[in-house]
């Protein structure tokens, strides 16, 4: 049973969501203030935590940048009312893996849950198949369980999805995936038209850890399909 964390607010919106994560056989712990929010981060074991932006007292994105500077890797789920790029963005680039904008249809906000505990899974099976929670391939070291990269030794910044892209494609080397298999197992999205997604995070992915961006190392280009890690490392 996957435990979520909800802070919010709103308490139409939190009973709305309990009867749905129930349906998914969560086990809810209910909150309504960043403050208490941050208690329970402490205090449980959580699979999911689904945030609130605008909270009274401490906000939204406060209370994801205290997780993340606490080394929790646990996944945020960012709601808001705000539709803004900018507020998307910087949601993404403080750590939260995913992001939902108000009013949400449930039929969404079920699917993207279902894509985070995916990922999680994903996450799990990497760190099984490769005999625990490092990767080393070359100058390039991945630690799957603090989400830490490193590259000649230097540590390298990278945003939650370009983390994931790397595990995935790292712990299945010589594999290649199409753009719209990477969006189903790293975005949870099953439908075509974000494609670019897929390669803007190449892109961004490859200038943080490759030698030289016109004759990648690590991240291959499989032409015609998608992308693949170099099996020959």
């Amino acid at each position: 049973m996957n435990k979520v964390l909800v802070i919010e607010d709103d308490h139409e919106i939190v009973d709305l969501l309990e009867i749905h994560l129930k349906d998914l056989s969560c086990d809810l712990i209910k909150t309504y203030t960043g403050e208490d929010g941050l208690i329970a981060v402490k205090n449980n074991p959580l699979d999911l935590v689904i945030l609130d932006i605008m909270l009274p007292g401490i906000d939204g994105m406060e209370v994801c940048r205290r997780i993340r500077s606490e080394k929790n890797n646990v996944p945020v789920l960012m709601l808001t009312a705000k539709a803004e790029e900018i507020d998307k963005v910087l949601g993404l680039e403080i750590g939260a893996d995913d992001y939902l904008t108000k009013p949400f249809s449930i039929r969404e906000f079920i699917a993207r849950v279902k894509a985070i505990f995916r990922r999680t899974q994903m996450m799990q099976e990497s760190m099984t198949a490769n005999d625990g929670n490092v990767i080393k391939i070359g100058n390039l070291e991945i630690d799957i369980e603090m989400r830490k990269v490193l590259v000649d030794d230097i540590k390298v910044d990278l945003s939650p999805k370009e983390f994931e892209l790397l595990v995935l494609l790292a712990s299945n080397k010589g594999k290649s995936y199409n753009r719209s298999r990477l969006l189903n197992l790293v975005w949870g999205y099953d439908f075509e038209g974000y494609e670019h997604t897929v390669n803007s995070h190449i892109n961004r992915l490859r200038a943080k850890i490759e030698p030289d961006m016109a004759n990648p190392k690590y991240i291959l280009t499989t032409w015609g399909v998608g992308y693949k890690f170099n099996e020959e490392l």
